[in-house]
């Protein structure tokens, strides 16, 4: 009977120590990156929706003004017709904007409604009150 020949390990089949440490550092790098990602891409989300909320409640104040040919007293009154609610600001979550009010022109007459009273100046633009910038362009919330 003929045996075998045993055969000396040399080595062993595995990771080193400094292997593992090296690839979970580079998970771990890889991870870090991605969380920050992840958080610039849901702020920048909310400011391209606060930018949108601005453009539709502006279209829907002009929408009014050329069907009733005045300006809205309160934003209120662009919902039902021409919103179907006024929007939260995305970035306080809140339904709080800044109306801005047209003020009266000095060198016009004062301006009437078809029954002869008086036209009470309305609102002719909103913005934000969110505190901060924009990511891209550093702009204030307020002045988008």
């Amino acid at each position: 009977m003929v045996r075998p020949k045993i055969r000396p390990r040399t080595a062993s089949r595995g990771f080193t120590l400094i292997e593992l440490m090296v690839v979970i550092s580079i998970i771990g790098i890889l991870a870090g990156i991605a969380v920050v990602q992840v958080k610039n891409m849901q702020r920048k989300a909310r400011e391209t929706a606060l930018r949108k909320d601005l453009h539709d409640m502006r279209e829907a104040i002009d929408n009014f003004y050329a069907d009733k040919q005045r300006l809205p007293g309160d934003l209120n009154e662009l919902v039902p017709k021409y919103l179907r609610s006024i929007p939260k600001d995305p970035i306080t979550k809140t339904a709080d904007w800044d109306a801005i009010i047209e003020p009266p022109d000095p060198e016009e007459p004062a301006s009437v409604d078809p029954t002869g009273n008086p036209v009470a100046p309305g609102i002719s633009d909103v913005k934000s009150k969110a505190p901060g910038n924009t990511m891209d362009d550093n702009v204030p919330y307020t002045q988008l």
